[in-house]
């Protein structure tokens, strides 16, 4: 037969070292072991050749591409490939209508492989629901979204969802480390010689992405002169050009966004500047909108420092000022200064407890009309007695006095022992026990 003028498929040795990577068998999969590990639901199931319309879903380079191929391969069913990216409502249907003719006429499973799941809207994800439904098709879905945001309840409630995640630096340590000795789909006949800083660095700024790790291995080895007794030496240096900077995984968009401010907020209310300013460095860098941060420290100052620092919040509010002014790079000295500032203030949401017992009281408690002396009596002073017996406490010594400021009285406000609260609550506990 005569060989294809422009093949539609890379021969295996020129396809890019992270796909040649991809691994064969379950053994091969480093890290996922809550997934693959002996005895555990996915592996059970890819090995029985019973596994039914699933969705993977987790970062960049964690293994859902190669699982699902490792899927298909092993399935005995018809396979095809499409990418919500690119793929529409028509072809989709041809491929629909094609599974439903071979499961009846021929008795054939197809078993559709649909990378960037999340890239259809609802009516493209609700055409699969009735093959779904009645099993024509198997559906392995792939997305680097939470599927709760991205994929409809209807689709998601026939799915069996298989979360991946981040590879460790030990799972990627041996990654490469195969991928260096490998002889037939590594990189073994290069003779490499990656010295320890430079294995070091290639893992630690691959970020759990074992994809981002074998290109830039890859890319290390093609531009590595090779010396006198045929090897490469991968140092540091080359390590260093081959990735040049960490990948930053975020995007502001989907969950990361959520996940990301909320290590912030928790890092504030925990009072560990390094972290706060670790988590806020991340997203700025990432492109997220400083104005975004900016709130959020405003609303931390007051629903976890509140009175335990009154200046949390000037600081805060001052650092949202300058954003609004400034804009980025240099709106993130005041950011870090308000950051920092928050972090290391002393903590009370006893502010924030008091506020939200106070709308539940007055939601659910019994009525309390405004007593007459606490009345408005610049109208109704003397028809209505608006004002009668109100007693002005600057008259009084130490300009307090004792009255009754609201009907069948409940305490809200519990200062804490914590900074300025524990000037109030000495203040409180002095008026009110000496008068």
């Amino acid at each position: 037969m005569d060989a294809e003028l422009f093949p539609t498929e890379l021969q295996p040795r020129d396809q890019p070292l992270a796909a040649r990577m991809a691994p064969k068998r379950l053994e091969d999969f480093a890290g996922q072991e809550h997934l693959v590990g002996p005895g555990k639901m996915l592996r059970r199931l890819v090995e029985s050749g019973r596994l039914s319309s699933a969705l993977f879903y987790g970062p960049p380079g964690t293994g859902k591409t190669a699982m699902a191929r490792l899927v298909a391969g092993l399935s005995g069913a018809k396979v095809v490939e499409l990418n919500a990216v690119v793929a529409g409502v028509a072809e989709l249907k041809k491929v629909l209508e094609a599974a439903k003719y071979d499961r009846a006429a021929k008795g054939q499973k197809t078993l559709l492989l649909l990378d960037e799941i999340h890239h259809f809207n609802r009516t493209q994800q609700d055409t699969l629901l009735p093959a779904v439904e009645r099993g024509e098709v198997i559906l392995v879905g792939l997305t680097t979204e939470n599927p709760s945001f991205y994929v409809n309840a209807a689709l998601l409630s026939r799915f069996t969802a298989f979360e991946f995640k981040p590879l460790t630096e030990r799972h990627l340590g041996a990654i490469l480390d195969r991928a260096v000795t490998d002889a037939e789909s590594g990189l073994a006949s290069f003779k490499l010689a990656v010295d320890g800083p430079a294995r070091e660095h290639l893992v630690r700024m691959s970020s759990g992405d074992a994809r981002r790790l074998l290109n830039a291995l890859e890319l290390a080895a093609l531009s590595t002169p090779t010396a006198k007794d045929g090897s490469r030496a991968i140092t540091l240096q080359v390590a260093e050009e081959s990735i040049q900077k960490r990948a930053v995984r975020y995007d502001k968009r989907s969950d990361d966004h959520y996940d990301h401010i909320s290590a912030f907020i928790k890092s504030l209310r925990g009072s560990d500047p390094d972290a706060a300013l670790y988590w806020m460095a991340k997203m700025l860098v990432a492109g997220e909108d400083p104005r975004f941060i900016a709130r959020r420290l405003l609303i931390a100052a007051s629903e976890d420092v509140g009175t335990a620092d009154f200046r949390a919040l000037l600081v805060a509010q001052a650092a949202f000022n300058a954003v609004e002014v400034l804009g980025m790079p240099e709106a993130r000295i005041p950011l870090a200064q308000a950051a920092v500032f928050v972090a290391s203030a002393p903590k009370s949401n006893a502010a924030y407890l008091a506020v939200e017992a106070a709308m539940k009281e007055a939601a659910e408690g019994p009525a309390r009309e405004v007593p007459l002396h606490l009345r408005d009596a610049n109208l109704d002073a003397e028809s209505r007695g608006h004002g009668r017996g109100y007693q002005y406490p600057h008259d009084f010594p130490n300009h307090w006095v004792r009255q009754a400021y609201m009907p069948d009285p409940k305490r809200f406000y519990e200062p804490s022992d914590q900074g300025d609260e524990k000037r109030i609550a000495d203040f409180l506990k002095r008026l009110k026990g000496g008068a």
